[in-house]
């Protein structure tokens, strides 16, 4: 059982050497991801029983597979947002919930800082996206102290490695599945690209 980030999920670590060659290889089918797990970290599963390991995991919650546009497509933003606490508990739920389903949003965390909210969120332009802040504090400007709004014009990496993993591997005992080649850089597969999530 791994415990992270309020979440639990009950992962071996051959599960974790699985989900690791299901990111560095998204685009395989599970016949040659059989092939992979075999061959780099001696795991000898038939493909039917690799296709079950991995749908059990994403009906866990421990991952989901996504189409992930390429970066140049959106402009991303970093957004803070700190409160009025005399109008906390009457607004938060309610803006809360409209970050969470609002389709720009990216990310939304909550922060040990003056800006407990932070968020990144994508738009198809700057034009959009301080029409969408304007009308955010429109909505919220009693429940919100202070908003600030910082532009990333490039971005550089916007991913999950697969190597990330092997810290996971190493806090539940699976050393036998790292290979110290994935501490080299990943090929970059273009724009087809699989995004696994929280």
């Amino acid at each position: 059982m791994h415990s992270g980030n309020d979440f639990d999920f009950d992962l071996s670590p051959r599960d974790v050497a699985i989900l690791k060659a299901r990111v560095k290889y998204p685009e395989k089918p599970v016949s040659e991801l059989r092939d992979v797990l075999e061959e780099e970290f001696d795991i000898s599963l038939s493909h039917n029983r690799v296709n079950e390991i991995i749908n059990e995991m994403r009906e866990q919650g421990v991952f989901s597979m996504q189409a992930v546009p390429n970066v140049n497509v959106f402009e991303y933003y970093l957004f803070q947002i700190s409160f009025h606490y005399s109008n906390f508990d009457e607004n938060w739920e309610e803006c809360y919930k409209r970050l969470l389903d609002d389709p720009h949003v990216v990310m939304f965390c909550s922060a040990d800082d003056y800006h407990e909210w932070q968020f990144i969120a994508q738009f198809a332009s700057p034009d959009h996206s301080e029409e969408w802040r304007h009308e955010f504090v429109k909505e919220y400007g009693d429940f919100i102290a202070q908003i600030d709004k910082t532009a990333f014009p490039t971005v550089h990496k916007f991913e999950t490695a697969a190597a990330v993993f092997n810290d996971l591997l190493r806090d539940m005992g699976g050393e036998e599945y790292i290979d110290d080649r994935d501490q080299q850089t990943e090929d970059r597969r273009g724009t087809d690209r699989v995004s696994v999530n929280q």
